[in-house]
């Protein structure tokens, strides 16, 4: 039972993982390249929707982590899987406190109410999402470990 545990807590924070890296690194990209305002539109109808969907997927991975790390207490892996809590917390807080504020403001952007510094704040967006995928990549990668 622990093992079916482990293994879907990692696949659930695999795939969060997947999703967040193809943001940052394949979806934010595309829009950029694409004419005009609808990069801009893009990535505001991108905030309405992952933003209804991620703080689940977020809050779902740190309990799946939690419970395994309790139920597991007494085994090999038991730190590699409190730190990989650890950094999933770390990354649920930087969403809370630098990402979701931006993204709120940002998902209710058109071309006609949008800031005169919105490429910056989409840049600022950019900087902070990366540094939270590289924390949930190290949190994935030791709970894989943990599955060794």
């Amino acid at each position: 039972m622990l093992n079916a545990l482990g293994i879907v807590t990692t696949v659930v924070v695999g795939v969060m993982v997947g999703v967040e890296f193809s943001v940052a690194f394949v979806i934010n990209r595309i829009l950029g390249a694409l004419p005009e305002d609808s990069g801009q539109l893009g990535r505001a109808h991108g905030g309405r929707m992952l933003g209804a969907v991620m703080p689940v997927w977020y809050i779902g991975s740190l309990v799946l982590a939690a419970i395994w790390a309790v139920a597991g207490w007494d085994r090999a892996g038991a730190g590699l899987v409190v730190t990989a809590g650890a950094l999933l917390i770390l990354s649920v807080v930087m969403s809370i406190l630098l990402l979701v504020p931006i993204n709120n403001r940002t998902k209710k952007w058109t071309p006609e109410n949008r800031p005169a510094d919105w490429k910056e704040q989409m840049n600022r967006w950019d900087r902070w999402h990366y540094v939270r995928v590289a924390v949930i990549i190290a949190a994935f990668t030791l709970l894989v470990t943990a599955l060794a």
